[in-house]
């Protein structure tokens, strides 16, 4: 791995880092690419239970893709870029176990739709929100379509047709941003999910992720049906008999 992406393996929980502070963490095609990489090979590993994201310094998660790359591509080029984009934010998505957010600083463009691609997102009360692409002659495009689903049609609009920012407590109002807290205690409110995840049954939160994801795009009388053999199937592994015989025998103990 490269010095642009700094990984930290704790407890079964990977933390990635983009590592470009001088140039606001943004998204050029080599650090992109080494980026999807590295998230497809987590998805193999069985013992995984959770994946942090998040941006060198405090003055950015992911200031966007690179401008200056940008700048010099033609059409086809063009689509070869916004792919491996899309690339990490599907490899995101892929992941079997859920991935969080840390956001300090700008997440602007690429890198809030990288954001929207996480399962949920903590943020610093300095952090700031937008989709600038109109600003510079281009459409959002790619997870961009995320954004409805998080903070509704009228301020997906309103975000992506005027390209301006927003703070982090207006993003936090908008159901974009889950928790927000000063960037002292940004670490320790997302210990606090974290521990929450790892404390929980592994194959559980897997089969959740892949429901909820399911959910997405399913009507809900089709996704209630697609549950119900799912909650038969989890009794095949043992971890809700041995979960549930831990709880009874705690709660007996008072």
């Amino acid at each position: 791995m490269s010095d642009s992406i700094l990984r930290d393996d704790r407890d079964g929980v990977t933390w990635l880092t983009v590592n470009r502070p001088d140039k606001l963490n943004v998204l050029n095609s080599a650090l992109t690419t080494e980026l999807t990489q590295t998230l497809r090979a987590l998805a193999e590993d069985r013992d995984l239970r959770a994946v942090v994201i998040t941006g060198a310094g405090d003055r950015s998660f992911i200031g966007g893709a690179d401008i200056g790359e940008m700048a010099a591509l033609d059409p086809t080029s063009a689509r070869a870029f916004i792919t491996r984009l899309h690339g990490v934010m599907a490899a995101i998505r892929d992941l079997p176990v859920p991935v969080i957010a840390r956001i300090n600083g700008y997440c602007l463009g690429g890198g809030m739709e990288l954001a929207a691609a996480c399962d949920f997102r903590i943020a610093a009360d300095n952090a700031k929100f937008g989709m600038p692409e109109v600003r510079v002659g281009l459409p959002s495009v790619i997870e961009a379509v995320l954004l409805p689903h998080l903070v509704g049609w009228g301020r997906t609009r309103w975000l992506l047709m005027t390209g301006e920012m927003i703070d982090a407590t207006t993003a936090h109002q908008w159901g974009f941003v889950e928790f927000l807290t000063t960037p002292e205690e940004l670490d320790a409110v997302l210990d606090r999910s974290v521990k929450a995840i790892v404390e929980s049954g592994p194959h559980a939160i897997r089969t959740q992720k892949v429901l909820i994801q399911s959910w997405e795009s399913l009507a809900p009388d089709e996704a209630i049906a697609e549950t119900i053999p799912i909650f038969g199937d989890s009794f095949e592994t043992g971890e809700p008999q041995a979960m549930l015989g831990g709880f009874l025998a705690r709660k007996a103990k008072g």
